[in-house]
């Protein structure tokens, strides 16, 4: 299978990568475009791909394209991919039904992920339109699968959905920042601080696999202890 990327950014990459880590799971050839940014040379370079040089191009020679652009770039990719088969949508706040309208003799799918696929772990929300054949679902399910746990939702909940799990690194990240910052502080050695906090957070992860929010807060906190 080939994979077209239109556009080559973080998200992109993101994808790419994992699809490269799975090796022979994975897309056997991807294909990137960009705005003239370098970009996709530069990540077709390190992940075996190839830059092409436009998007007409790309969509040709791909069985599935991704259009990793911003919302504007919705009518430019539109015009592209009305050759393709099958197109997997990641523009923000983009609706299901606006993506069929530009497109409407393509099975288009709306795919919102986190930058954990680029680990194989990340969280995909996924919708469709229930006209899509079940084949097709399938090839897309199983390919986006090598990236993580693809939840399937109506396209209603997506843009809820995004706010949860497509910001949410960032929102770890700040606060594993700011407890690291906090530790070194106290004279920790800043690495030390940082990877403390990083397997805390790996650990409270796994322990939130049993406990609710609530049930953890609680074993942690113990009435009159530190944390308290």
């Amino acid at each position: 299978m080939v994979v077209g990327f239109i556009g080559s950014g973080n998200m992109a990459a993101g994808m790419a990568r994992g699809w490269k880590a799975a090796e022979a799971a994975g897309p056997e050839k991807m294909l990137f475009t960009d705005s003239g940014s370098g970009r996709a040379a530069s990540l077709a370079a390190e992940v075996g791909g190839e830059a092409v040089a436009t998007n007409e191009e790309l969509v040709s020679r791909s069985d599935v394209v991704v259009l990793a652009l911003k919302p504007a770039g919705l009518m430019l990719a539109a015009e592209a991919a009305k050759q393709g088969e099958v197109v997997i949508s990641m523009l923000g706040a983009t609706s299901e039904q606006k993506l069929r309208e530009a497109m409407p003799d393509v099975d288009v799918f709306r795919l919102m992920p986190n930058l954990g696929v680029e680990l194989g772990r990340g969280t995909l929300c996924l919708s469709h339109h229930d006209s899509i054949e079940a084949s097709q679902v399938e090839k897309v399910t199983s390919l986006l699968s090598l990236l993580g746990k693809v939840v399937e939702m109506a396209d209603e909940d997506m843009d809820a959905a995004t706010a949860v799990m497509g910001c949410t690194p960032a929102y770890f990240a700040l606060a594993a920042e700011a407890i690291a910052e906090a530790g070194a502080k106290d004279g920790l050695d800043p690495r030390l601080a940082l990877s403390l906090v990083v397997e805390s957070m790996a650990g409270a992860a796994e322990l939130l696999g049993s406990y609710s929010p609530g049930a953890l807060r609680e074993a942690v906190a113990s009435p009159g202890g530190s944390t308290e």
